[in-house]
């Protein structure tokens, strides 16, 4: 099953070489179906330990305001999100800086320290998919998520 997935993956990565991703089409809500970011990964098992289970996950790009939005929801009314610059490195290649990060959790929110910067490349991209390989190593696949909401 697993194989299956990375062969899809790869066969998406195939289908999108050469197109330019970083354009209009790639500002979106977009919901997480699946990735190896390993901090996400963490944030999803142990949401427990946050007294909360984890919900969704989002991206929101926004390419037109330079923004990028990642967000995973802690139902009923809780988030961890952190906000980012974002810029257009080349026609597949989108760097990013953290600017702030929010956990919000029974209604209280803490401000943490933003820290980072990197680069994703969305090797695929259409109507519905989008697929990314970040500067870590990761894959990103999530799908188009109707519109925007800023949490």
């Amino acid at each position: 099953m697993q194989h299956t997935g990375a062969c899809s993956i790869e066969a998406l990565v195939e289908l999108g070489k050469g197109d330019t991703t970083t354009g209009s089409g790639l500002s979106a809500c977009w919901k997480l179906l699946w990735t190896t970011e390993k901090e996400t990964l963490f944030i999803l098992k142990k949401a427990g330990l946050f007294g909360t289970k984890a919900g969704e996950v989002y991206q929101a790009i926004d390419m037109q305001a330079g923004t990028l939005q990642n967000v995973i929801t802690f139902p009923p009314d809780g988030a961890f999100v952190v906000d980012s610059s974002i810029e257009v490195a080349s026609s597949q290649r989108t760097n990013f800086t953290f600017n702030a990060a929010t956990l919000q959790l029974h209604r209280r929110s803490i401000k943490l320290p933003p820290y980072g910067q990197g680069w994703f490349e969305t090797v695929y991209l259409d109507k519905n998919i989008r697929v990314a390989k970040d500067s870590r190593g990761d894959t990103l696949v999530v799908v188009r998520d109707g519109p925007c909401r800023r949490f």
